[in-house]
């Protein structure tokens, strides 16, 4: 990766330029491709309980929705926020909707996708809610795949080991 990460242009779900460096400070971050219509949707609850145990001490999730995977992601701004905050109490930031994979893939997801998972398979986002752990250097610490729940023990065991 030439760029570091954190230096990475992002926009906010409101619309203002950013990166996830000015977002974070110097905290860790949990990077999550959202979405509001995935059979995966309910992870919000566990991505909202990390950010509630770690918060604190040098942690933040931060979520860029993707409506790459079946349309799954299909509100605009305002209702992806209202869904987010009403349903499941995110309090974390969101990002502005980009896409994770092809041709117009968001520059981050570019240089995220460089990154093997712990089997060693690195490539494409494989759905909705793929999750990278970046540390504080703007080095990516860990990936995991979909399905990798945010209350797994590997999950916590990587939050923990940046804190």
């Amino acid at each position: 990766m030439s760029a570091n990460i954190r230096d990475i242009a992002v926009e906010t779900l409101t619309g203002e330029p950013t990166t996830l460096g000015e977002l974070a400070g110097d905290k860790a971050v949990l990077l999550v491709n959202v979405a509001s219509k995935c059979g995966l949707t309910p992870q919000y609850t566990g991505l909202v309980e990390l950010q509630k145990s770690y918060g604190e001490r040098g942690f933040t999730v931060i979520g860029m929705p993707c409506n790459q995977f079946m349309g799954q992601e299909p509100g605009s701004a305002e209702e992806i926020q209202e869904f987010c905050s009403v349903t499941y109490g995110v309090d974390f930031p969101l990002l502005a909707k980009a896409e994770v994979n092809g041709a117009d893939r968001h520059p981050l997801y570019q240089a995220l996708t460089e990154v093997p998972d712990a089997e060693g398979a690195a490539g494409d986002v494989q759905w909705n809610f793929e999750k990278f752990l970046i540390a504080r250097d703007g080095t990516v610490a860990a990936r995991f795949r979909p399905r990798t729940t945010p209350d797994d023990p590997q999950v916590v065991r990587a939050v923990e080991a940046q804190l």
